[in-house]
């Protein structure tokens, strides 16, 4: 009979479906790149959808490089302006993707992000605004595909950004950021990944909303 679960230790925290969901997803890309046969993804799929805590699902992915939708800390729903969010979230909106075909949309205000969020964007523009966003885990994909068009990724100061993406007569970067970062432990992660043709991909750090632009580097005058 399995023990006590530990709270100081996040890998024998209950897993959550969006936990197996996101590992599920990393082990079917690493079987579409060749690094799985058929047996081997069944076989770990069937151990996801068994998992009970986060102990279970590390064996599953410690040999796929790149692999780590598990949590370093334990698994709180977080805010990207604040450690943690103070309240319940089932009332808030979650949005999985955003689309624009010759016109525009924006994710602001408070809403949910899940791991993964999909951004597509043909003559058009999209923001996908998370300064204010719940982040549903640690670590939250964005895959920001553009077509003659602009995708425009703002966060605070306290998320942790890597752009992962590509530009083909396009840009795909990270823009000058208009406060400075303030990267902690605690900090959130979004890996920025995508194509951007004939259109751009920015990601810009700005102040929360209702905060001034801070000087960069700068101590106020």
């Amino acid at each position: 009979m399995e023990g006590p679960l530990d709270p100081a230790d996040p890998m024998r925290l209950r897993v959550s479906d969006t936990d197996r969901h996101a590992v599920a997803e990393v082990l079917r890309e690493a079987a579409g790149e060749g690094r799985l046969d058929v047996d081997e993804l069944e076989e770990r799929l069937e151990a996801t959808y068994a998992a009970k805590v986060y102990a279970d699902l590390v064996p599953l992915l410690a040999d796929l490089p790149g692999a780590s939708p598990l949590p370093q800390a334990a698994p709180v729903v977080r805010r990207a302006g604040t450690p943690a969010y103070p309240g319940p979230i089932d009332h808030l909106p979650r949005h999985t993707s955003s689309l624009a075909i010759m016109g525009g949309q924006d994710r602001k205000g408070v809403w949910v992000v899940p791991p993964v969020h999909t951004a597509f964007t043909l003559m058009g523009g999209i923001d996908v605004d998370l300064r204010e966003a719940v982040f549903s885990s640690p670590e939250v994909v964005i895959n920001a595909n553009v077509v003659m068009g602009g995708i425009d990724i703002i966060v605070n100061a306290r998320t942790r950004v890597q752009v992962e993406g590509i530009g083909i007569m396009g840009a795909f970067e990270e823009g000058r950021a208009k406060v400075d970062p303030e990267i902690g432990p605690d900090s959130p992660l979004v890996r920025v990944r995508g194509m951007a043709l004939m259109g751009a991909v920015t990601v810009v750090r700005k102040p929360m909303p209702g905060q001034g632009r801070k000087r960069l580097g700068r101590a106020p005058s």
